[in-house]
């Protein structure tokens, strides 16, 4: 009895139907460069804020050996901005996660680039 409604659901969902991956010739035009743009400023904003976060309280970069804490501050910083800048080529696939940046990037870009600015 247990491969009834393994069965019923295979006929009535076939695997080609119940993907969630969409083409992107679905997704629409302006969804993907408001989605699209949001999502680079707002990463854009998040790499300087992290880059300027983790330079050295040091007088200049060469002197960050001078004190652990600084070249911590200076070796995180650096793995985060790399993890960060490769985010920003990860391009999203469908509309969803475009309709997801737009509503994200609306509310947080202005919070990003005023903390960008204040950080500055």
């Amino acid at each position: 009895m247990t491969w009834m409604p393994v069965d019923l659901a295979r006929r009535a969902f076939p695997p080609e139907r119940t993907s969630p991956v969409k083409d992107s010739r679905q997704i629409p035009t302006a969804l993907w460069i408001a989605g699209t743009t949001l999502r680079v400023v707002f990463i854009a904003c998040l790499l300087l804020i992290t880059l300027r976060v983790s330079m050295p309280q040091s007088a200049t970069i060469w002197t960050a050996y001078d004190t652990p804490g600084d070249l911590i501050r200076l070796a995180l910083g650096f793995v985060v901005c790399l993890w960060i800048a490769a985010q920003l080529f990860a391009v999203p696939k469908d509309a969803q996660a475009h309709r997801t940046w737009l509503y994200l990037g609306l509310s947080a870009v202005p919070f990003a680039l005023i903390c960008a600015l204040a950080v500055w």
